[in-house]
């Protein structure tokens, strides 16, 4: 639905505790222009703001993190965000400068717009999150011709990112047994999408939206070249191989002299980066592989929000 206020309408229905926080993946670090032209579409609209920026020239792979709030209709119903066109607009300027077929990295990924997350920041909701979440999927299901599977709260019956990864083959290389180059899937795809075509285009790939409660992103490095050791270590930390719950891993290749464990900490307030750290160390030291300290792709939920009311309220002064 689009809703359009006054700028003096809209402050008097704001409500800055409703918030809503989005990720947004794209299959490119390495061009400079690509990357401004998604950041202009961006800065677009100043009711949301580019929290944070996360890119990885090895991956290449970037990460934008945006903000913005929701507006509800008299029986409570989300209605508005501005997250819903900025998001498309990013995507619009993604779609038509990047190319698929030309990237290579040493992450996983199926599409240009390869995975958009909402959360639901301060007293937002994870239904609020959702509903964004499913009003982004069909306009660029429908709009730019993409194939689009939801997941998380978003998806009918909550199926989850991981699983979703592994019915498309999101986790197998097809280059030099640790890459990914071009696209990675027949042009018919084996399962129908949420939204968008069967039919998939070479140079967009497919896109994954979803809806969930805050995950944290928590890199480790290991001085080693040795990908299959750091894989190993990597599926016996995570909840799936037996270690840690709620913790999801992949081992990958990071730049020519090291390799990276790339973790997803599902619910960071119970199992949190300390105690992945501390596995991922005893057991590469069985390996007989040295470990650097970890870190953080994002802020937490409260620095992103306190980033947010600062860039916010600069932006309106």
């Amino acid at each position: 639905m689009d809703v359009n206020f006054t700028s003096k309408e809209q402050k008097k229905s704001v409500d800055q505790s409703i918030l809503l926080c989005c990720k947004f993946f794209i299959s490119e670090a390495r061009n400079i222009g690509t990357l401004d032209a998604i950041e202009r579409a961006a800065r677009s609209n100043l009711e949301t703001v580019i929290v944070n920026k996360f890119y990885d020239r090895a991956y290449n792979r970037t990460r934008y993190t945006l903000v913005s709030y929701v507006l509800h209709d008299c029986t409570g119903s989300a209605i508005y965000s501005p997250l819903h066109q900025t998001v498309v607009a990013m995507a619009e300027a993604a779609f038509n400068t990047i190319n698929l077929e030309l990237h290579d990295g040493t992450h996983p990924r199926l599409g240009a717009v390869d995975d958009i997350v909402f959360h639901p920041l301060a007293l937002g909701s994870l239904d609020e999150a959702a509903w964004l979440a499913k009003a982004v999927a069909a306009d660029i299901g429908n709009r730019f011709n993409v194939p689009v599977f939801l997941y998380g709260a978003a998806h009918p019956t909550g199926k989850e990112l991981d699983t979703l990864r592994r019915e498309l083959g999101y986790f197998r290389p097809n280059f030099m047994g640790n890459k990914w180059a071009g696209w990675t899937m027949p042009d018919i795809l084996p399962q129908t999408p949420d939204e968008g075509p069967i039919v998939v285009s070479r140079a967009k790939g497919i896109s994954m939206i979803g809806a969930r409660p805050w995950v944290a992103l928590y890199n480790i490095p290991i001085l080693s070249t040795d990908v299959s050791a750091t894989r190993r270590i990597a599926r016996k930390v995570s909840a799936r191989g037996g270690g840690l719950p709620t913790v999801q891993t992949l081992g990958l290749v990071h730049g020519e002299d090291s390799t990276e464990i790339a973790c997803m900490l599902l619910e960071p307030n119970q199992i949190g980066a300390d105690r992945v750290q501390n596995r991922v160390e005893m057991l590469a030291a069985q390996e007989g592989l040295d470990v650097e300290k970890g870190y953080f792709t994002d802020f937490s939920p409260e620095m992103v929000i306190q980033e947010y009311m600062n860039l916010i309220s600069a932006n309106r002064s």
